[in-house]
Order: structure tokens, then sequence, then C-alpha cells
């Protein structure tokens, strides 16, 4: 019987000692990065990390942007909220941030890879956007033509 008691004694201890120990917060063995960082604040992952926005628009960066849509965009994306190959881009910029849109446009392969909303994207549409090798400049162009599409002065 002392024995009974000495083995459940033991076998209490190591499952004590062995416990969570309280005001103890367990630590992530994964660190925080900064392309963790920017997806966790949805502005997606890419080069562009922080974009000022303007008001009035810029009318020259619109007019730059129009084009830019007219000659890579407009076959996969319309003006409105049809679904065509690719979204439609009515109201985007309500629903996005600005740096998501941008790191969309430039670096769409790794977005599509890591980001979570471009994947949901590509289940709804079913076909990958192509990487259109649009520059920063020109990414922000079409940003600037995407607010004034949504209404913006």
């Amino acid at each position: 019987m002392k024995t009974l008691y000495g083995v459940l004694l033991t076998l209490l201890f190591l499952l004590y000692s062995c416990g969570a120990k309280e005001g103890k917060t367990p630590t992530s063995s994964v660190p925080v990065t900064p392309e963790s960082q920017m997806l966790a604040e949805g502005k997606g992952v890419g080069e562009v990390k922080n974009v000022e926005l303007t008001t009035p628009l810029d009318a020259e960066r619109v007019s730059r942007g129009k084009s830019i849509y007219d000659m890579k965009c407009a076959a996969c994306h319309k003006l409105d909220d049809m679904r065509v190959v690719g979204p439609g881009w009515k109201d985007v910029t309500k629903r996005r941030k600005p740096e998501w849109i941008m790191n969309m446009v430039t670096n769409v392969d790794v977005m599509l890879e890591k980001d979570e909303e471009a994947q949901k994207l590509l289940q709804l549409c079913l076909t990958r956007m192509p990487n259109q090798n649009v520059s920063i400049g020109d990414a922000r162009d079409v940003l600037e033509f995407m607010r004034a599409n949504d209404g913006e002065q």
C-alpha cells in the first residue's frame, strides 16, 4: 500500500512540474517579419510599404492610369462591379488599402502565393492574374485612376 501511495505521489509531482507556469506567456517561435507585418495590416506583400494619397486627385496621374488600364487591364477588369476574367474595379479603393492594390499590380505572383485575400480572388475567378510588369510609378497612376473611378475628387 505504501508503494502505491509513493507511485501516485510521484505521478502527481511529475504532472504538476510539467504543467504550464502561472503568469508565463507562451512565446511564438515564428518571428515577426516585415512581410508578415504587412500581411497582418492588409497591405499585401511587395515593395510598396506606404502610400501617401493626395486630395484632390492628380489629373495627370489619372489620365496616365486610364491609358495603362486601357492597354493592360481592360480585357480582364471592368470599371463597374461586373466580373469578367478578373473582378470588377468598382469600389476597390474602398475595400483594399492602396499598398495592397499597388503590390497586387506589381507583385502578383508573390501576392497570389502569400496573401489570403489575393488567394480568395483567385478561387473566385479561377484564373491567375498575369504579371504585366507594371512599374511602381505606373501602379501609382493606376491607383489614381481607380480612385477617380470610385468617385474620389
